[in-house]
């Protein structure tokens, strides 16, 4: 994913969400997915699917057990 790629997805979450911590980073090895914070809490992935010429993209958040009693 490239800057100007990252920029807009970044836009639209902070936008969408109501939430303008949101940051999204490029990942330094993978050019296909870039990481996402609120801050500096990692809280997922977003993965570019790129499939028949459609591109789409993908948040993956796993939410862990013990983070539902804090």
């Amino acid at each position: 994913m490239d800057k100007q790629e990252i920029t807009k997805l970044q836009a639209y979450m902070r936008l969408k969400f109501k939430l303008p911590e949101i940051k999204i980073v490029a990942r330094p090895k993978k050019k296909d997915s870039a990481e996402v914070f609120i801050g500096e809490e990692f809280i997922g992935v977003m993965y570019r699917d790129d499939e028949d010429g459609e591109v789409s993209w993908n948040f993956q958040m796993a939410i862990l057990e013990m983070d539902l009693d804090g």
